[in-house]
């Protein structure tokens, strides 16, 4: 039996009740699954610190001593045992809180042991809490006199590296450095695992996962399978599969741990790019688009008669790469990539003229009510009074009227349908739908998109030609989003799309200037936003909760709505929220949008909203529980006018150094793409646009997108050059690299194909 799929619960160490936790809090049901659960960081062991070199305000240290007296200290709930610890140089304290009666027996006054942990001051005295003890034995005498000899040489600053700090899971490419040689001492590099709250109070400490990690590497007696082709390994220089993730468990050394990380990183970030690459070209083949060669009368006749302003170059250049694409034969599946108010919605207006010359029809899906209707009033506008027929199907579009507007869509009378998720619905059929718009696509799913495709009376022909093993052909498809998206993760969630870039604003649009502002300065904000409503403007105050809570002490929406009623009494304010009913919501967006409202109080439903370029200030209560690109996002909503527009961050005074780089970073700059990278970069890629990275078919274990960038560019182009020396998947040496794509896929959906 393979020892990998055998059941954790089996594992020394674990047993029913810990099994039951592992697979509830970490999905780990197997031993094969504990393999895959890689370190977080890793502490260097390699140094001992002297007591009289500690303070409270350093990492991790090791010290080698032994126990002076222990000393019982405090009642109930503040009891602990404190053990008085010395090397000859000074005395610091050891403390237990918990198993306080195992401390005390398994520990001694006659032996030397080895300490580890974090140093902390409390009533003037260092101490270290829950220590890691080991017992020094006569054996450990080699390990211990070289690393003593490390240390030395460390004080003397002939090392730069360990001083008993953590190491955090780098990246790097693999260079032809030579493995090091197995050191003859233990090594110096211990794992550090993430645990749960219920794990710990199960004993599933990071120390006792270490513990069960290295008695399952003692089950492994046979070198693990190969997942790479030998070819790959060798040409990129790659570290074994089998060394790998034994050094990433138990590196030998930094230089294998280095290199065991960059294997597994390239390995994995190497089968999301294949796995998107590979439905990409399948897409290319498979799937067709209607072929658009004209540019008429409605293009042409907009273009001269009726644009609102001269396009920026950005908007150029992205029209004549979707020319390019439904010209071109096959279907186009580009991302539109645009700041809030950039004009995309001018391009995408663009690029549905051209496809109605062609005697094709549009379907515009947005993902609320409100912005599809704003859509329609858009569209409207800018056409006049040309002969191109502008629907809304939301819904609330109901009887007669619904069904007057679907006889009207399957006769193709209806040039532009624009909708939320009400134009999947089944009775919902075109006559020749050519293009498919989707505005800020994350918000719909994979399911709900791909229904679009069977829109068409098209689509009857199309199976038909399927099954004849010619190409289908299929609407073009352009998505927009006015959330930047940096490249590194685009590469990954949108890897299989072609992507353009808006990155000008339309001329007569003044950058938005951003203000931090603490909130023990209300007075003066206040007198801000007066001065802004004696100027006709509006105003926009977002909060991030809509009740108080007891547990975080912030400023909430019903308290703000209720402050801002008293201090602007001559003005009326508006309340919007995600609690309200979609039609009591829309109300209040409509009213602020026609006027009617002079300050809307809102929580972050905002943040993809209606278009109000009379609104001149964004005030942001509480920016530092906002991540970047949520303030970027609602920042967007002042600054579409020609006025001056103000974004006001206010946080309380005392924030931690990481939310003032944040917000300094908003203060500094509107570009959108930077502060994307920069939000990634803080964050993590996990929830940049308010959605997982349910886009691929797997999930990351060790790979960073924030800081593997490098990386995943090698693993980019690897993955391609084997989608195009093997197009078909019948070279043998590369039998290995499809049986794991296949083996890794938890879902039969063509991610790629849809978008």
């Amino acid at each position: 039996m393979n020892p990998l799929s055998q059941d954790i619960k089996y594992l020394q160490g674990v047993g029913p009740n810990r099994a039951a936790t592992l697979e509830k809090e970490l999905a780990i049901k197997t031993v094969g699954d504990l393999l895959m659960y890689y370190p977080y960081k890793y502490v260097d062991r390699s140094r001992f610190y002297k007591v009289c070199e500690i303070d409270g305000n350093m990492p991790y240290v090791q010290l080698i001593g032994q126990i002076l007296s222990f000393e019982s200290m405090g009642e109930g709930r503040a009891k602990r045992l404190v053990a008085h610890f010395s090397d000859g140089t000074g005395v610091i304290d050891l403390v237990w809180f918990q198993g306080i009666k195992n401390a005390a027996k398994n520990y001694d006054c006659r032996r030397p042991y080895i300490v580890f942990g974090k140093p902390t001051v409390f009533n003037s005295r260092i101490n270290i809490a829950h220590p890691e003890i080991e017992t020094v034995r006569p054996e450990d005498t080699a390990r211990i006199e070289a690393m003593k000899l490390r240390s030395e040489a460390h004080q003397q600053n002939l090392f730069d590296e360990g001083d008993g700090e953590e190491l955090t899971m780098t990246s790097g490419i693999s260079t032809n450095t030579t493995p090091t040689a197995s050191p003859t001492i233990k090594s110096a590099l211990r794992p550090a695992y993430n645990t749960t709250e219920r794990m710990k109070k199960g004993g599933l400490t990071s120390q006792a996962m270490a513990k069960l990690t290295a008695n399952m590497m003692k089950l492994l007696n046979q070198p693990l399978e190969e997942t790479l082709p030998p070819y790959m390994v060798e040409r990129h220089m790659l570290m074994s599969r089998d060394e790998a993730v034994r050094n990433i468990h138990f590196p030998q050394s930094a230089d294998h741990l280095r290199r065991a990380q960059v294997r597994l990183k390239f390995e994995e970030l190497f089968y999301v790019q294949l796995n998107i690459l590979r439905y990409a070209r399948d897409r290319i083949k498979k799937y067709g688009g209607i072929v658009m060669p004209k540019v008429g009368d409605a293009f042409n006749g907009f273009y001269h008669n009726h644009l609102p302003f001269p396009l920026t170059g950005a908007q150029k250049r992205v029209v004549k790469e979707v020319r390019t694409d439904i010209c071109s034969g096959r279907q186009m599946n580009r991302l539109l990539q645009g700041d809030v108010g950039s004009g995309k919605t001018l391009v995408a207006l663009l690029c549905s003229l051209l496809a109605i010359d062609n005697g094709c029809q549009v379907c515009i899906m947005a993902p609320t009510e409100i912005l599809a209707e704003q859509h329609v009033e858009t569209l409207r506008k800018f056409l006049g009074d040309m002969p191109v027929r502008v629907e809304l199907l939301t819904g609330s579009v109901k009887g007669k009227k619904r069904e007057s507007l679907l006889h009207d869509l399957i006769t193709g009378s209806i040039n532009i349908l624009v909708g939320t998720h009400a134009v999947i619905e089944d009775n919902v059929v075109f006559s020749r739908l050519g293009l498919v718009v989707i505005d800020e696509q994350h918000r719909f799913g994979v399911a709900q998109r791909a229904k679009l495709w069977q829109k068409n009376e098209l689509a009857s022909v199309n199976q038909t030609q399927q099954a004849n093993g010619t190409t289908r052909l299929c609407p073009h498809v352009l998505v927009m989003t006015a959330t930047p998206i940096p490249r590194t993760l685009a590469m990954t969630l949108y890897g299989d799309l072609d992507v353009s870039v808006i990155d000008e604003l339309p001329p007569g649009r003044k950058p938005i200037q951003t203000i931090h502002q603490f909130d023990s300065h209300r007075k003066s904000l206040y007198a801000s936003m007066h001065k802004q409503l004696q100027m006709g403007r509006q105003i926009y105050v977002v909060y991030p909760l809509i009740k108080e809570s007891e547990k975080i002490d912030i400023k909430n929406l019903e308290d703000g709505y209720e402050q801002i009623c008293a201090e602007f009494k001559d003005y009326k304010v508006s309340r919007v929220h995600g609690k309200l009913k979609p039609a009591e919501k829309d109300e209040e967006m409509k009213r602020f949008a026609a006027g009617e409202t002079h300050i809307m109080v809102a929580t972050t439903v905002i943040e993809v909203g209606v278009n109000v370029p009379n609104a001149s200030v964004m005030v942001i209560e509480n920016a530092e529980r906002f991540g970047l690109s949520q303030l970027h996002q609602l920042r967007g909503r002042v600054g579409r006018g020609a006025d001056q527009s103000y974004c006001i961050l206010v946080t309380n005074y005392k924030i931690s150094s990481d939310t003032r780089k944040r917000i300094q970073i908003m203060v500094d700059s509107t570009d959108g793409f930077e502060i994307a990278e920069q939000d990634l970069k803080l964050r993590g890629p996990g929830d940049l646009e308010g959605t997982q990275q349910s886009g691929m078919a797997f999930d990351l274990k060790i790979a960073n997108l924030a800081r593997d960038g490098q990386i995943l560019q090698y693993a980019r182009t690897a993955a391609q050059q084997v989608v195009e020396s093997d197009p078909d998947e019948t070279n043998p040496q590369n039998d290995i690299l499809w049986r794991r794509l296949k083996e890794l896929r938890k879902t039969n959906i063509n991610w790629g194909a849809i978008s």
